[in-house]
């Protein structure tokens, strides 16, 4: 199951690099709940490859289904996220109204991270509490960030 869940997400991610530009992050929902099922959420560095990716995602299938692409004034998702599921404990299950993430095996993270340190973008691997710190100095601003995310809505089942 793993294998073939690594599977969809390196063709998506894949996908929206190479079509797109630069993802910095992307999470699939492993919710149940109509509101959260099937969800995909890309974080691209630039606010234009979002856009883009918005208008061109809304006029794809998958599944059989329509893709349904919006920009997100949300950044930085992780107050959305269920910090009982991150520990195991999440008694809500599949229908809890936090998100639960599924997550990618560490050779893919790796793998798909760390393209960009190969690349020489400029980026550095950075540790995840690392990254929660300097993400926790962003919230909070306002004005319009250089920074989003779209949202993909698959409504027939998860991935």
């Amino acid at each position: 199951m793993q294998e073939h869940y690594d599977e969809f997400f390196e063709e998506v991610f894949t996908e929206m690099e190479e079509k797109y530009g630069e993802v910095e992050e992307m999470n699939v929902c492993d919710n149940l709940g109509d509101h959260l099922v099937g969800n995909v959420y890309v974080k691209f560095r630039r606010e234009e490859d979002a856009e883009k990716a918005v208008m061109d995602l809304n006029n794809r299938w998958f599944n059989g289904q329509p893709i349904h692409a919006e920009l997100s004034p949300v950044t930085d998702f992780r107050e959305a996220c269920c910090r009982q599921y991150e520990m195991g404990e999440c008694t809500r299950g599949g229908f809890c109204n936090f998100m639960h993430l599924k997550p990618i095996s560490r050779e893919l993270r790796r793998e798909l991270y760390g393209r960009r340190r190969k690349k020489g973008g400029g980026h550095r691997s950075r540790s995840r509490s690392r990254e929660r710190r300097s993400r926790s100095r962003d919230r909070g601003r306002g004005g319009r960030r250089d920074r989003e995310r779209r949202r993909s809505r698959e409504r027939s089942g998860r991935f």
